[in-house]
């Protein structure tokens, strides 16, 4: 661990035991989270810009929906792929530089965006460079700061920080719409490349690697040597890409983690790939406009950080393997529901927010808890990485094959109606993960 990221010390804090001081103060592992939610949420935000664009830049530069989601599904694929590097980033250069490093690239890559006229310059400059900077604010970030800071409330903790795509995309979805609308796109740009700018300060300001660095254990554990994570602290001569690929290969041996991984595919394709990309151009398809469905999104956003914050509680629980095949079962349900709710009366579209919203990404908390189960909570952020890259996989192909099947068809309801056909496969598939392990205590483990 660098010394540079550690807070320096007086000599009556050395002298408290850790044990003294998680007692008798407010956690700095709340800190740590709350900074980490920050920067989730602004990231989210970015990532959730696509479906602002679509439309304007088919005005402008005349491009196809098919063209300009081939952007969006690199960007979708290398947010994925960054993951379980950026776990072994996190190890080898610290959470706090990596974020940093991160929200510096976004702010530069999102400012570039209003300087392209061409199509590879959009799948260069939002696919390539936004991609990897928001691959490194993964999922694989919530999981790593959970596992390193938190003993207790995991399974919370992880619903709140997951919750925060949802809460990023209600905060920045409905301003970046009207923006777009009035002002036109590259303002909006701007205004999201801002708040990387105004995150950046923050991160590195009062984030911090360890428990130990501010002279803590993890929050919830009350005494003994502070808990290490030696995949996570190995040291600064560890090459983090040979950790990540280590990783894969002892995955590619598990069939947990195909399982997950499987599932987690399928995840991606219904979420982030079909609906965070297409739904606001599918809703303007049946003459509904930009700025309310980016509304729409945002009412998603509210439900979603109320499900996916239900969901951290409810893994805490009850048995993981239960909750995402509920939780997948009632997608498929949705999505086969959607195309009848675009052409029917007003209602049917909000009762698919309603019940889709809560259901969003309330997959994520459960699916961590069960990649610690398998492979140990001293792997999870590794492990997790590169299950999400299956995920955003998923997401990329989505997009892609969403936004031809509109261009070649002239609507999406093959591609609703397919995501929602293998959403009730994934239901059955996560009953059979992790079938042969006595799982952890509820409430205490990861």
């Amino acid at each position: 661990m660098n010394n540079s990221d550690s807070p320096q010390r007086n000599n009556s804090q050395i002298s408290e035991t850790p044990q003294n001081r998680v007692r008798g103060r407010f956690h700095y592992a709340w800190v740590v989270a709350g900074v980490t939610f920050l920067t989730l949420l602004v990231t989210a935000g970015i990532r959730s810009t696509p479906g602002i664009l679509i439309v304007p830049l088919e005005q402008e530069f005349g491009w196809t929906r098919a063209t300009i989601s081939i952007a969006v599904s690199v960007n979708l694929l290398l947010y994925g792929l960054m993951g379980p590097f950026a776990a072994a980033f996190f190890a080898r250069f610290g959470i706090r530089r990596t974020m940093a490093t991160a929200l510096l690239l976004l702010a530069i890559g999102v400012s570039a965006t209003t300087l392209m006229t061409k199509p590879w310059h959009m799948v260069l400059i939002w696919g390539v460079v936004v991609g990897c900077g928001s691959g490194m604010t993964a999922y694989s970030l919530s999981a790593t700061v959970v596992n390193r800071w938190f003993t207790k409330s995991q399974g919370t903790v992880m619903g709140v920080l997951t919750a925060s795509a949802a809460t990023g995309q209600l905060v920045f979805l409905p301003i970046l719409a009207s923006l777009s609308h009035n002002h036109g796109w590259r303002v909006a740009a701007f205004i999201i490349a801002a708040a990387a700018c105004i995150a950046l300060p923050v991160v590195l300001m009062f984030m911090r690697n360890y428990p130990k660095d501010v002279g803590l254990l993890p929050y919830g554990e009350d005494g003994g040597e502070t808990r290490t994570t030696p995949a996570l602290q190995s040291g600064p001569a560890v090459n983090p890409f040979q950790v990540a690929l280590n990783g894969l290969r002892r995955g590619m041996h598990s069939r947990d983690f195909w399982l997950l991984a499987g599932s987690f595919f399928i995840c991606g394709a219904s979420t982030n790939g079909l609906i965070g990309t297409h739904l606001i151009p599918a809703c303007f398809d049946h003459g509904i406009p930009e700025v309310r469905a980016a509304g729409l999104l945002a009412f998603m956003g509210i439900l979603d950080l109320a499900g996916t914050t239900l969901s951290g509680w409810l893994s805490d629980r009850y048995n993981s393997r239960y909750l995402l095949c509920w939780y997948y079962g009632l997608r498929g349900l949705s999505l086969l529901g959607l195309p009848f709710a675009l052409s029917g009366p007003e209602w049917g579209l909000t009762a698919f927010a309603l019940f889709y919203g809560l259901d969003w990404i309330a997959t994520v908390p459960p699916t961590v808890r069960l990649t610690a189960d398998a492979f140990g909570r001293e792997h999870v952020g590794v492990m997790f990485g590169w299950i999400f890259a299956s995920h955003q996989v998923g997401a990329a192909l989505a997009a892609t094959f969403a936004g031809t099947i509109r261009t070649y068809l002239g609507d999406y309801m093959i591609a609703f109606i397919l995501s929602g056909i293998i959403c009730l496969l994934a239901s059955s598939l996560v009953l059979r993960i992790n079938k042969t392990k006595r799982p952890d205590p509820v409430g205490e483990s990861a």
